[in-house]
């Protein structure tokens, strides 16, 4: 997964590229996976999705598998949290030395709901407006289409206030018995990121979105690696998902991603020493 990010740019450049990201809070790059990546990608998760658990509360959906701690499932998962068209953005950002945060797999089946409106960076717990301390991206494994789950987005809201959106995420979501009746969350002013498989979307930590609901007949995938500044917490613990082991097996960048790395001067030390001792012995 690797190659010149310019092609994707089109007739762009990346600073063009980078004001609409600040100005819209997202942007779509077009069929960036090839299709042997695609079906390599599915080959690896085949296993845990084949599990079929499905979300535990209204938020990981009820109709929804997801796969957690992807980096220890398969090397191949190091490459797509360091495809350079993904990290040309994060790490201009977040700075350089910026770490995956929390990388998942979501898989959709039908008849699932929307999901509740929600900002990938809402547990830093500032005030709005601020500037965003993340950047997730959604590479979509299938299609995602109108009718089958496409990932719904409020443009421009990264910019937005303290406001709450009416149908945002609440405490009760995260109730094994909770169920929401409708769709609380319906907005005029919703769009849907329709996008061929193997596409790519780069949405701010402080951008509102969230899962759409799936009306059609066959599930869809996508894989959310999320990006933080190195001097923040990762929502996943990745000293525990990922094992000194299973690290050694992942590309460089991906070891420095996961916490293999010193935020200057010294933070992420181990015992005195850079953690990269740690994959030495």
């Amino acid at each position: 997964m690797s190659g010149n990010v310019e092609t994707w740019f089109s007739d762009r450049s990346f600073e063009q590229c980078r004001a609409q990201f600040d100005r819209d809070g997202y942007l779509i790059f077009e069929n960036v996976l090839t299709a042997n990546e695609l079906d390599a990608i599915n080959a690896a998760l085949a296993p845990y999705l084949q599990q079929d658990l499905k979300g535990r509360n209204e938020f990981e959906g009820h109709e929804s598998n997801r796969v957690y701690a992807m980096l220890a499932k398969s090397p191949l998962f190091g490459d797509l949290v360091t495809h350079p068209l993904a990290l040309k953005f994060v790490e201009a950002d977040l700075g350089e030395d910026c770490l995956l945060s929390a990388c998942l797999a979501i898989k959709l089946h039908p008849g699932e709901t929307a999901q509740p409106w929600h900002y990938d960076d809402s547990h830093y717990r500032w005030p709005r407006p601020r500037p965003s301390l993340g950047v997730s991206c959604f590479w979509a494994i299938d299609e995602l289409t109108d009718e089958n789950g496409a990932t719904e987005i409020l443009p421009g809201s990264h910019l937005w206030g303290d406001d709450q959106v009416e149908g945002s995420v609440a405490a009760e979501d995260f109730n094994k018995e909770q169920r929401r009746m409708g769709d609380p969350g319906a907005r005029a002013d919703a769009k849907k990121a329709l996008m061929p498989a193997g596409s790519l979307m780069l949405a701010k930590g402080t951008l509102w979105h969230r899962g759409g609901a799936n009306r059609s007949d066959k599930a869809r995938l996508i894989i959310t690696p999320q990006y933080c500044p190195a001097w923040t917490r990762q929502l996943e613990n990745m000293a525990l998902a990922v094992s000194a082991e299973k690290a050694k097996l992942l590309p460089e960048r991906a070891q420095e991603l996961i916490g293999y790395s010193i935020c200057a001067p010294f933070m992420g030390y181990v015992d005195g020493r850079h953690p990269k001792r740690r994959l030495e012995n």
